[in-house]
């Protein structure tokens, strides 16, 4: 990864699949909870698929790899989503994809990019 894609925001979506939509939402919020404060952390996001009521996402946004990377690798990792694990879609290849962002716009503005578009990664 070049130096200028590593400082780039990335998302990382989490396929997870349940038949109790019950369970969840608490273990989404149990989850999201216990990463508060998490440094490089910008948010995140649990979405339901129209498609299949058994599919859900949840994408979580960091200010770049290397904060990810750090927290992934550390000791907190494990714990911090131990709610989530027992629903992870494990009939994929992978339960997880992450992207790097190239470019965005906002919904509010006519063709203003929020940022600039890194090549060469």
């Amino acid at each position: 990864m070049t130096s200028a894609a590593a400082h780039s925001a990335i998302e990382v979506v989490l396929y997870h699949l349940s038949d109790d939509p019950d369970r969840v939402l608490p273990a989404y919020h149990e989850a999201s909870r216990r990463m508060a404060g998490t440094a490089g952390l910008l948010g995140n996001k649990l979405l339901h698929a129209l498609g299949d009521p058994r599919s859900y996402v949840v994408v979580s946004r960091w200010s770049d790899w290397e904060a990810f990377t750090a927290w992934e690798s550390g000791p907190a990792h494990k714990d911090q989503t131990a709610p989530l694990r027992p629903l992870r879609d494990t009939g994929r290849d992978r339960p997880f994809e992450i992207y790097r962002e190239l470019a965005s716009y906002a919904g509010d503005r006519a063709a203003a990019p929020s940022a600039d578009v890194t090549e060469g990664v």
